[in-house]
């Protein structure tokens, strides 16, 4: 049929005395503990000609787009939390009412909203003192603006 193709391979130890074995087997030892990387770990200049590159994550930008971006993302949030305990009290009730829902979600965004403002008002206003060098003249004349047209036209009567 099909003549043995397969080459026979004398065994490795075969043709070595022991001295010569005992050496190969040191050497193959040696090889598989010998280290195939290398690992620089001298610091990294604090600056140089490279240019920096945009690390994973949140892409860089300002502190201040830094600010409102996290603060968008807590708004989103929170309104995400607030309409889902809505949507789950009108589905678990069966028989909530929406209106009553929203006053009831509602109310204390309106609270914390009119306590903003009315911190906002108790602060005293700072005093301004004006102090001016040579005449003074003060224009006290009101100017009432109108703009209409589909360009915009402005009217200024005093």
């Amino acid at each position: 049929m099909h003549p043995d193709t397969t080459p026979q391979t004398p065994s490795a130890g075969a043709g070595l005395s022991e001295v010569q074995a005992e050496a190969e087997a040191r050497r193959i030892i040696a090889d598989a503990y010998r280290p195939t990387a290398y690992r620089d770990d001298t610091p990294i200049p604090v600056h140089g000609t490279t240019p920096p590159v945009a690390q994973p994550g949140r892409p860089p930008m300002s502190q201040g787009a830094t600010d409102a971006s996290v603060l968008m993302l807590a708004g989103g949030t929170t309104t995400a939390m607030v309409g889902g305990t809505a949507a789950v009290l009108m589905y678990v009730s069966q028989f909530a009412d929406p209106v009553v829902c929203g006053l009831v979600f509602g109310a204390p965004t309106v609270l914390v909203l009119a306590l903003a403002r009315l911190a906002k008002r108790a602060k005293p206003d700072p005093d301004v003192h004006h102090h001016y060098q040579g005449p003074v003249y003060q224009d006290r004349r009101t100017v009432h603006s109108r703009t209409t047209g589909v360009w915009a036209k402005t009217n200024n009567q005093h």
